[in-house]
């Protein structure tokens, strides 16, 4: 089983005690329905938490849902609030996170979600239930086939038709959801396997042909890295999300003090390396740092640890780091050589893969150590040329950027901050300062908007001692904020900030740059000027949460502070700021990475200090 599988007794352990204690003989396995199995291997499995909303087909196994206390169903409002919320869990705990939802609707409305987790990998336990056996196939009533639709976007879809199936089925859909490259894996249930008994076998046989997660590298890939590292006068650290599903950003810390060689950490990965250690360049690609960037670009040698070249930090693939060298640690062998191709490939756990690299490097350092002063130099002399700022709005309102800030730096780095996606999320990506590992939530792969608000909720569930913040566009907020009535009823006190510019502003940023400034469609209070729409005060209230608007630069910090003082309910401050505010540097999606000049040319900013 996983690692974040907890050490539970077999149902035969609990039999055995309670037959002793009475003086009877020992009991055969105990007969279930197939609906008790589920509640029960859930249980076993260390579960504690699920999201979901019941329906038809899942309703036999709502009712044994009301015998246990070693769970906390939450009921959601919408089932993709019921993924986002298993993702917010899994990314703020590292545990699996799980969902459940009937057939039909109810589990194509989880579709969003695992392709979202799918993407990020994300470890999600997805569990639906289906109409009757001999009904499927006939368009019976909300019949859906979830197990096809989701094949492309899961680690794998189980479909089970009898009882004496599910042990086995849901440990093994929850080992492959936590095991390797973490994932989305789905268990649909039809209703007739929930409703007959079967004995209840514990612990079940997994028997998954072909799945065997590589976890340890093989050691002359180790070497000839470390060699290349040895030998490199322009290296880098190419960091990505997979670094901290690995939970090895101690190991991590430990071979950048070693190595000395700079490290960018990928949109996903933000906290998997302290933004205040001075080896930290920032984030590269699209909306990355100039020292970001251009250490990759411009490097001779990019190590690759747990990330895979996306679009977003390459830009044009064929113009990227043309002069570099490339050693990609990933535990998914499809990962390597996708995109660029590696010149050393190692398959394996960053975590043991990053242990091993730290002793190969040592050893292959000890008697010639390495100097790169020349190119910490060079990076250096970027960080002060093009410092991360921002240019101040001149029509009198907020602006976003100092609002995020704040949020960061009044909260502290044992916050959570989920962001939901556009310019929102850039600045919460560029603005907090990142210092442990999933304290940064975020929809990165898929870009899913309405992610913030349901996966704020779930790390809220999961890490209940940490300020949680919902940092949230008005467009994306208004996609699930209906799961504040979640929050309120189940006493979950989220802090949402809605960075509200009565627009889709990532979308009217690239009208403005690509457009000719046409904004088509983009305006969300189109004829409304004078009166808000809705009014996401009032909304607030309705919700039971505390509601609070701020328009000037003062009430910032007293309204993030009273957020952080409340919790015996949900907070939204309704955050009113520029929609002319942009989110700089900016790489124009499929140009080159060689950007100095355009940076200079088209973000006078660079130069400013926040």
């Amino acid at each position: 089983m996983s690692a974040d599988t907890r050490t539970a007794k077999s149902p035969s352990d609990f039999a055995s005690q309670a037959a002793a204690q009475r003086g009877a003989p020992e009991q055969g396995p105990e007969l279930l329905t197939g609906a008790q199995a589920v509640v029960r291997t859930l249980e076993l499995l260390g579960v504690d938490d699920v999201f979901g909303l019941p329906g038809g087909a899942i309703l036999p196994v709502y009712d044994p849902l009301m015998d246990t206390d070693k769970i906390r169903h939450i009921l959601v409002r919408h089932e993709q609030g019921a993924g986002h919320a298993a993702e917010g869990y899994a990314s703020a705990s590292g545990r699996t996170g799980v969902c459940i939802a009937t057939s039909g609707p109810g589990a194509t409305n989880l579709v969003t979600a695992i392709a979202d987790a799918h993407m990020d990998s994300v470890p999600m336990l997805a569990i639906t239930g289906q109409v009757f056996s001999h009904l499927m196939g006939t368009d019976a009533f909300q019949e859906a086939d979830i197990v096809g639709i989701t094949m492309p976007i899961t680690k794998h879809s189980f479909l089970v038709t009898t009882a004496a199936e599910i042990p086995a089925t849901i440990a093994a859909a929850y080992h492959i959801a936590s095991t390797g490259r973490p994932g989305p894996v789905l268990v649909d249930i039809t209703k007739d396997a929930q409703q007959e008994t079967a004995p209840f076998v514990w612990p079940p046989k997994i028997d998954l042909p072909g799945y065997r997660p590589i976890t340890k590298a093989h050691g002359k890939q180790i070497l000839a890295a470390a060699a290349l590292m040895a030998e490199a006068k322009k290296p880098v650290f190419y960091v990505g999300g997979g670094v901290i599903r690995a939970r090895a950003s101690e190991e991590l810390f430990e071979l950048v003090e070693t190595t000395g060689i700079p490290v960018v950490t990928t949109l996903m990965a933000r906290g998997a390396f302290p933004d205040s250690n001075q080896h930290n360049l920032g984030m590269p690609g699209m909306h990355g740092t100039v020292p970001a960037v251009l250490a990759l670009q411009e490097a001779d040698l990019i190590v690759s640890l747990g990330a895979r070249f996306d679009d977003r930090v390459t830009g044009n693939a064929a113009l990227f780091a043309p002069n570099a060298k490339v050693v990609h640690v990933d535990v998914d062998p499809a990962e390597i050589s996708k995109i660029r191709f590696a010149d050393v490939p190692i398959v394996g756990d960053a975590k043991d893969v990053i242990v091993d690299l730290t002793a190969a490097f040592t050893n292959a350092t000890a008697s010639a150590p390495t100097d790169i002063a020349e190119w910490w130099a060079y990076l250096n002399g970027l960080r002060e040329e093009f410092p991360l700022g921002y240019t101040p709005p001149t029509d009198g309102l907020l602006a976003p950027q100092h609002v995020i800030q704040r949020i960061g730096e009044i909260t502290g780095p044992e916050g959570i901050f989920a962001s939901g996606v556009g310019q929102h999320q850039m600045w919460s990506a560029q603005f907090i300062k990142y210092e442990r590992p999933n304290s940064w939530l975020n929809s990165g792969g898929a870009g899913t908007m309405g992610y913030s608000v349901p996966a704020a909720m779930g790390a809220k569930v999961a890490q209940p001692d940490r300020t949680v913040w919902a940092i949230d566009g008005d467009g994306c907020f208004q996609m699930t904020n209906q799961e504040l009535a979640t929050c309120t009823i189940n006493k979950i006190p989220i802090k949402v900030a809605i960075i509200n510019n009565s627009s889709l502003g990532m979308v009217r940023q690239w009208q403005t740059l690509f457009y000719d400034g046409r904004y088509s469609n983009t305006d969300l209070n189109t004829g409304h000027d004078t009166v808000r729409v809705p009014d996401f005060v009032k909304l607030a209230e309705a919700y039971g949460a505390l509601g609070i608007r701020v328009t000037k630069m003062e009430e910032v910090d007293a309204a993030i502070k009273l957020a952080i003082e409340t919790n015996d309910r949900p907070v939204v401050i309704d955050f009113v700021v520029s929609a002319d505010s942009m989110v700089w540097p900016m790489v124009p999606q499929g140009v080159s990475n060689s950007y100095v000049q355009y940076a200079r040319d088209h973000s006078p900013s660079f130069d400013e200090e926040a």
